[in-house]
């Protein structure tokens, strides 16, 4: 297969790596070589959480500028901060809901307009999916779970050749027993979103 480049961006405790861990075993499920590498920017504190993964037959876990095939954000100005990594054909799936760093809390900076940030993912990308992932992840009965529901969307979008049922397999075996059924309600509810998403 071709070789396929995802970046997941996140804020630290929002489950990126998690996210990861099931995307790489629902790939080993699927027969599809994969490699993975994460960045860690003071997690615990609210920092930036980096994945990479590569699909197919990825000689590195490098994603240069411009290289990425498809980018999860996991909070919108991460999307923001990320977008160097898309081209014109990147697809990028973003939540919407807001976790402004520390900076803007005690008045030292600006968090960026949600409307702007959607408007330049839009002009550099050939396609933005974006949706308030918390609202659905509540919907599943678990707030925790932006993680599967952002999952569903990136499944949806077709842009990586894994069956949703490998992904569903791979949440029961790496999450919690007692958060499997809501994890595999947020990842269904992300799906719907994805794909009434326009």
């Amino acid at each position: 297969m071709d070789t396929k480049r995802l970046i997941i961006v996140a804020v630290g405790g929002q489950g990126n790596l998690l996210a990861s861990k099931v995307l790489g075993e629902a790939a080993l499920l699927s027969d599809i070589p994969v490699r993975m590498s994460e960045i860690h920017g003071m997690a615990q504190r609210g920092g930036v959480v980096e994945s990479a993964i590569l699909f197919g037959d990825a000689k590195s876990t490098i994603i240069s500028d411009g290289e990425a095939d498809i980018l999860v954000s996991f909070e919108p100005s991460e999307a923001l901060r990320a977008l160097n990594k898309c081209n014109v054909n990147s697809v990028v799936i973003t939540n919407l809901y807001p976790l402004p760093p520390f900076t803007v809390a005690i008045g030292k900076g600006v968090y960026p307009d949600p409307n702007i940030v959607q408007d330049l993912i839009r002009a550099k990308t050939a396609k933005l999916i974006a949706f308030d992932a918390v609202a659905l992840a509540k919907d599943a009965g678990n707030v925790l779970a932006v993680n599967m529901v952002l999952l569903g969307a990136l499944i949806q979008t077709g842009v990586l050749p894994i069956p949703a049922e490998n992904v569903k397999k791979a949440i029961t075996t790496r999450t919690g027993k007692s958060f499997a059924e809501s994890n595999l309600k947020a990842f269904e509810l992300g799906f719907s979103a994805a794909a009434k998403a326009k």
